[in-house]
């Protein structure tokens, strides 16, 4: 684990650069104790933005809270089970936590537009380019872009759903480029132990997301991560390794954002790792789900990881699930780790026959050879 003490100058640098912020707020930050929302809380996050963008800077809201509103509107007193019962009750919301952004934006001269989106929107190539494309027209607009998953469609059992904002936030900041993602938490930020425990201190800066970094989140009994921090972690990462800056901190006061944009030393600042990968890879790697497994040998993960090679077919010493050519699929070592992911250029049974094979030999097995490489490197994106 690399963590450094960073001075306010870099802080200065990243805030000078990010002139699109990705902010993201939770539902426990909009809402009252009740669970109801909390229009006040609403009303002080758009002044802030509004502020933000009063410095040139765009701005894309990715917004929880449609069913702690829908609950409020509808007279309920706890969170509904039933699948059915709590897509109703996040249509109800939504429409009306749209409106309380879409009243105080007006207010303060500016337009909100409401984005509700599904894991398949980014998932299919075409539509994430629609959806890009959407987004970066509404900020020429100077609009609001609010985001929020479209729950009245999506359901976990259809696997459709993004699973949870915080990486609905990291897919956006990589949709369009974001140099700077703002997670608002419930918490200070990332913490070297328990944060309710005496003693424990919050970490400035975060160079690497590495395991010793996870297991700050991390039962040490059980070994499974706790809290919302973990998929705080989960989104930063995809979005560092994109080459984008993060910073979590608290919600409670939404001065935060103008303190964080002065470069203020504030949460805990996540350093974006090397240069900036290009959109097509954003997508590849950290967006589109892998609809398959390729397994590799430790010399294929070396020259695919290490060396920025091509994925040969000799390389490849399993293959798992059912996909065709033009898949993306996870990359993996004998030992289940992923480190990559990429476009196929041959289907998983066509593979199951050539896995293992020199290239030499793949038009003999299969009667033709299309291509060299299982995936070529132009189509790949290290995860690690």
């Amino acid at each position: 684990m690399l963590l450094i003490d960073m001075t306010d100058p870099l802080r200065q640098e990243i805030a000078l650069a990010a002139t699109t912020i990705v902010v993201k707020v939770g539902t426990r930050t909009l809402t009252r104790p009740d669970g109801s929302l909390d229009e006040s809380r609403i009303e002080q996050l758009a002044t802030q933005l509004h502020l933000l963008m009063e410095t040139g800077r765009k701005v894309v809201l990715v917004s929880s809270g449609a069913v702690a509103s829908g609950m409020g509107r509808l007279g309920l007193k706890e969170r509904p089970r039933d699948l059915a019962k709590l897509q109703a009750v996040a249509a109800v919301g939504q429409s009306y936590l749209v409106q309380t952004y879409d009243r105080v934006f007006r207010s303060l001269g500016r337009q909100a537009a409401q984005v509700l989106l599904t894991a398949d929107d980014l998932d299919e190539r075409a539509r994430y380019l629609n959806v890009r494309n959407t987004l970066l027209t509404l900020l020429e607009f100077g609009a609001v872009p609010i985001i929020n998953e479209n729950d009245t469609v999506s359901t976990e059992e259809l696997q459709t759903t993004f699973g949870d904002n915080d990486r609905l936030a990291a897919m956006v900041t990589n949709l369009i480029r974001a140099p700077l993602l703002v997670l608002l938490s419930d918490v200070l930020g990332l913490y070297d132990g328990d944060p309710s425990v005496e003693g424990s201190k919050l970490i400035s800066t975060v160079v690497k997301i590495d395991e010793s970094i996870y297991g700050l989140v991390r039962d040490k009994k059980t070994g499974l991560s706790k809290g919302g921090m973990a998929s705080k972690l989960n989104a930063a990462r995809a979005a560092t390794l994109s080459g984008e800056n993060v910073i979590i901190t608290s919600g409670k006061d939404f001065s935060v954002l103008s303190r964080i944009a002065a470069g203020e030393s504030v949460g805990t600042l996540f350093l974006a790792q090397g240069q900036a990968i290009t959109s097509w890879k954003r997508w590849i790697g950290f967006t589109a789900q892998p609809r398959g497994v390729l397994v590799l040998d430790e010399g294929a993960r070396e020259a695919v990881e290490k060396k920025g090679r091509s994925l040969l077919a000799a390389g490849v010493v399993d293959v798992q699930g059912d996909f065709t050519k033009g898949d993306v699929v996870a990359v993996r070592d004998r030992a289940g780790f992923e480190f990559a992911r990429g476009l196929t250029n041959y289907s998983a049974a066509e593979v199951l026959r050539i896995k293992g094979m020199k290239t030499e030999a793949i038009a003999a097995a299969l009667g033709h050879c299309p291509y060299q490489e299982v995936i070529h490197r132009d189509n790949m994106a290290v995860t690690v």
